[in-house]
């Protein structure tokens, strides 16, 4: 693999060795001219400005020192045309031979720019609903790309699965709309279409690694996030949820610039949660074992003296957290002349994590090339090779640090560990887990396309591609004999290996033209083929001679485990079109339809069919709105209504399977095969129907922008796993059945205000959504699944539980004794309400619903400041509403002396402290799922501050660099909640059951130092 990985990167490095070629003319010489472009705010210089005598063919580049030369045959003065993306155009008038030129940026040129599935346009001419991340919100993060969505863009909630390091995020666009299927958006890098779905071997204990994680955020130029159907229906069945493009920096025409970037720092656990100390534990144990025998006595576990000897125990969140060390090395290259273009990036990321014996690695290299081989044809390359390496914390892991006694020893007397808790609730000692067992993912991934593009008319460019996303897994695992899950096994090794290969071919042809100067036509077609082959092998064994081998030498354990492998195989054929028309800049329209051919449905409905429309009016280039353009500039509003699809339901769903068992025949084993799922020809797509509603508004020069958003998102077909009768041998079938609906509001405000020392930019946006189960499946009014509840009506995501009424007191044992649950009650107990009406409380019958995890609005609020060589930019974002189901503090009020309990357990109720919030403790309480556990989740959070400094550019040239650049940066420093656990923004639920916090990785704070240096 590792062979293969550099052959390519010296076939890329060859490349663009023999793309580039200088040319160098001749002209008869009137005048020279030396001169220097700068930037206007911090007066560091601006390598690749274009620079044009006006009215001749005269052009230089600036190099890396932003400095240029003329030698032309025009005589003085003349003006020089100044140019480059991002910054305002300017004309200056060359008189001497020398001149410094100062260019203002251009935030509205910035933002101008709409990456959009098979092409681009600008936003003032897009009819759509689409949002580019800001740049503020792209630097600020070096993990995984994902977290830059953080409260940077509308409509778009962002929730961290777990805080492991290169673990995966959950991404909602406007609403999740399926049940069973998958609800995270489409990513299209570099044009590479790509579900981020996990993938793992099954060895992994623990959370898989986030496979976008391979990915530099550093390599990443722009993020466009499109939400509705006009933008997403030309991404047809895999549309439904959202599409984010992405696009990684490219080179330009100027001299080669080289940039090292260096990120050191330093992050820890952001928030603890309260648990007993030893001498509080020892005193729950001692009233959870009276109340089950009064008769021996008030201290059965230890006396009132020997509580007293015990000081504080083992703090086992204390034991297992640890301040990690984060660094992170990005050296690039880039540069090219008109004719090739270039850049190419190296990165080492290290993240410790902040428990220890955790942690990620990520090694990668980025080529991309473009080349002009003729007037007529074009070609580019887009490569990404990457190694993850991941230490995972197994499963199970945060639950055992809290519920571990803090009586309990870690070692005993002979220094080997203390097995497991020492009390009745059996698990395994969690700091001998972590320094012990082995738990590594291994990832190897690319990701690459190469395209060319020749213009077969002055209007009409074809462009063929083909794109491979290879992705090599191995995930190790041994459990020692020291410890006490290998203790029964004697050891046991496990290794896994999963291989995916996916290759892709789109050939489009594209038609632009402008007729009698005001009517546009850009007209789009295309075909599309994908095709991916997933494999994988498992193997293992136990009973070790010694742990000394680990999972080396599989075949050192005495008792092989049953191997496992499989294949998978899955191909989407698809036929595209598009058509976008404007008369005048003013009146917009545009059409799109896609067909997509995809494997995974039944035979009746392998085809699935997806259009949209949408049209906009800029109202601000009419004639009659010009006395006001001084105050709006600019007004536009648009609408659009679509279909898209899901198809994310993994392979073979339509089909009838069969799995193998092994059985006993007489004193032999033999292997057969079971049905294991009933075939559904008329298996098809989730469709989701959206209408969208959108104003578009600057004002003042767009020192000052509104976007405004209404939609309404309607699934249907919902892919569901339906009862079906028993005599067909199965209990359920998945089968298109349910609607969903999403609807809501978004609200962005942008400003961009400032002179020549100071400028101020800042980003706003609020969302609120709504979301409601319209339908289910076989005309059913719920299903229920633990402790959530799919009901017309509710949202997906709703708790149902009990509902708490106080506890019982010893007046009223005989009286409201029947609504505890117990069949013995007893003064103590918690009460809970009488939902239907029969005069007693039941789990079963005494459910209803308590909360659910959809927020009622989130939002995010960025802001960028500027000062001579001074920069300070703030990321704030939050949600409100959304309801976390903390399982943690479940498991933590049991009050039950076996393992250890919060510190509300300081307030249980005893004959002398007749609490009426918290219950007595004892032995063997009844698990309730109640109300209680159900949290408000509501944050706000300054998710990330950056103070930087941009050494002058005399000092920069005294180091014999061409800028140095200083930061300190601060991630998650401050959270404002009422969450009692680790952190509110966390989710470890599926789609049916999402909000739940139960024994998930923590959040952590990061404080951390940068450098960058451009030579």
């Amino acid at each position: 693999m590792k062979n293969n990985i550099n052959i390519l990167l010296w076939i890329s490095i060859l490349l663009i060795s023999a793309g580039i070629n200088a040319q160098n003319t001749q002209a008869t010489i009137n005048s020279t001219l030396n001169g220097t472009v700068i930037d206007q705010v911090t007066n560091q210089p601006i390598p690749g400005v274009n620079i044009q005598i006006k009215g001749t063919t005269h052009s230089a580049v600036t190099d890396l020192d932003g400095k240029f030369y003329f030698q032309t045959g025009q005589k003085f003065p003349y003006i020089l045309i100044v140019s480059y993306i991002g910054y305002v155009t300017a004309e200056h008038t060359a008189n001497t031979d020398f001149v410094q030129i100062s260019l203002k940026e251009d935030r509205k040129e910035l933002d101008e720019l709409v990456i959009i599935g098979y092409g681009s346009t600008t936003k003032k001419d897009y009819t759509g609903a689409a949002e580019t991340v800001s740049s503020t919100a792209l630097k600020a993060t070096q993990r995984t790309l994902e977290s830059s969505l953080q409260g940077s863009v509308a409509g778009v909630n962002v929730t961290q699965t777990s805080g492991q390091p290169g673990a995966g995020l959950s991404i909602r666009i406007r609403g999740g709309s399926s049940i069973q299927g998958g609800n995270e958006p489409l990513y299209v890098v570099d044009g590479f279409p790509l579900y981020n779905s996990d993938f793992t071997a099954g060895v992994l204990s623990g959370t898989p690694t986030n496979p976008l994680s391979s990915i530099n955020p550093a390599d990443i130029e722009s993020i466009t996030v499109l939400k509705d159907a006009s933008s997403t229906a030309i991404y047809g069945s895999r549309g439904a949820n959202g599409v984010v493009i992405i696009t990684t920096k490219k080179g330009s025409a100027s001299a080669m610039t080289v940039n090292y970037d260096f990120t050191l720092g330093q992050q820890e656990v952001r928030n603890k949660v309260d648990v007993l100390d030893a001498k509080g534990f020892a005193r729950l144990r001692n009233a959870a074992l009276y109340d089950t025998n009064p008769a021996l006595g008030p201290n059965q576990y230890l006396t009132d003296a020997q509580i007293a000897a015990l000081g504080k125990g083992v703090d086992w969140q204390e034991e297992a957290f640890q301040k990690g060390l984060v660094q992170n090395h990005q050296l690039s290259v880039s540069g090219g002349n008109n004719q090739t273009k270039y850049a190419v990036s190296g990165n080492y990321y290290n993240q410790e994590g902040i428990i220890k014996n955790t942690g990620f690695e990520r090694l990668s290299g980025r080529v991309n090339l473009t080349s002009k081989i003729s007037s007529k044809a074009r070609f580019g390359l887009n490569l990404t090779i990457a190694e993850t390496k991941s230490k995972v914390a197994p499963a199970g892991l945060i639950t055992s640090l809290l519920s571990m006694p803090p009586t309990a020893t870690i070692y005993e007397p002979d220094g080997s560990y203390t097995l497991r808790n020492p009390f009745e609730n059996i698990f395994a000692n969690p700091i001998a887990t972590l320094n012990e067992r082995k738990n590594e993912a291994i990832t190897d991934r690319i990701l690459g396309t190469i395209y060319g593009e020749y213009d077969i008319l002055k209007n009409l460019v074809f462009k063929v591609s083909f794109g491979t996303d290879l992705i090599f897994n191995k995930e190790k695992s041994y459990l020692p004999s020291s410890i006490y899950e290998g203790l029964i096994t004697n050891g046991e090794g496990k290794i896994g290996t999963a291989d995916s290969k996916t290759w892709l071919n789109e050939n489009t042809i594209t038609y632009s033209k402008v007729f009698a100067e005001k009517h546009s036509l850009n007209v789009l077609a295309g075909y599309t083929q994908q095709n991916s082959v997933r494999e994988f092998v498992t193997a293992g064994s136990q009973q070790f001679v010694n742990d000394v081998t680990y999972y080396y030498s599989l075949q050192s354990g005495n008792v092989a485990l049953m191997p496992t492998s499989g294949e998978s195989t899955w191909a989407l054929n698809s036929y595209l079109s598009r058509v976008n028309y404007n008369y005048n800049s003013k009146y917009f329209l545009t059409a799109s339809l896609r067909a997509d051919g995809s494997s995974r449905f039944g035979k009746n409905n392998k085809w699935g069919y997806f259009p949209s429309f949408a049209a906009a009016w800029q109202i601000s280039n009419e004639d009659f709105f010009s006395p006001i353009k001084d105050v709006i500039n600019s007004l536009k509003i648009r609408s659009s209504y679509g279909a898209t699809g899901n198809q994310e339901i993994g392979e073979y769903q339509s089909l009838s399977t069969l799995s193998s068992v092994k059985y006993l025949f007489g004193d032999q084993i033999f292997t057969g095969f079971t049905p294991t799922r009933i075939s559904n020809d008329d298996l098809g797509w989730e469709l989701t129907n959206q209408f969208d509603a959108g104003v578009d508004v600057g004002f003042f020069d767009d020192k000052l922008n509104l976007t405004v958003d209404v939609y309404r998102k309607t699934t249907k077909d919902l892919l569901l796993a339906v009862q079906i009768p028993y005599t067909t041998g199965f209990t359920s079938s998945l089968q298109n059945f349910g609607t969903v609906q999403n609807q809501g509001i978004e609200l962005g405000i942008n400003t961009a205000l400032g002179n020549t020392a100071f400028s101020w930019t800042s980003n706003f946006n609020i969302s609120f959504n709504s979301n409601k189960i319209i339908a289910l499946g076989n005309d059913a009014e719920f299903y229920t699944f633990g402790n959530y509840i799919l009901r017309k009506g509710e949202s997906l995501g709703t708790f149902y539980g009990a509902v708490t009424d106080g506890i019982l007191q010893t007046a009223d044992v005989g009286t409201k004794g029947v609504f505890t649950g117990n069949a013995t009650p007893k003064a103590g107990d918690r009460l809970y309400k009488d939902i239907n009406g029969d005069g007693a409380f039941t789990t079963a019958a005494d459910r209803t619903s308590i909360g659910d995890a959809q927020p009622d609005f989130i939002f995010g609020f960025t802001n960028n400041f500027t000062y001579r060589g001074f920069e300070l930019s703030t990321l704030i974002n939050g949600s409100v509403g959304n309801k976390i189901l903390n399982g943690n503090a479940q498991a933590l009020e049991l009050y039950n002396g076996q393992q250890n309990a919060s510190t509300s357990a300081l307030d249980a109720w005893t004959p002398t402290n007749p609490s009426t919030t918290t219950p007595r403790a004892k032995l063997d309480p009844a698990p309730v799922f109640s109300n209680r556990f159900v949290e408000d989740g509501s944050f706000v959070r300054i998710k990330n501050i950056t103070f930087s400094y941009n050494l002058p550019k005399k000092a920069a040239e005294k180091l014999l660099l061409t800028s140095v650049k200083f930061r300190v940066v601060g991630e998650n420093l401050f959270t404002f909640t009422k969450y009692t656990g680790f952190d509110p923004e966390v989710t470890n639920g599926t789609t049916i059951s999402p909000g739940t916090d139960t024994g998930i990785y923590p959040a952590s704070k990061t404080i951390s130092g940068g450098l960058t240096v451009t030579f």
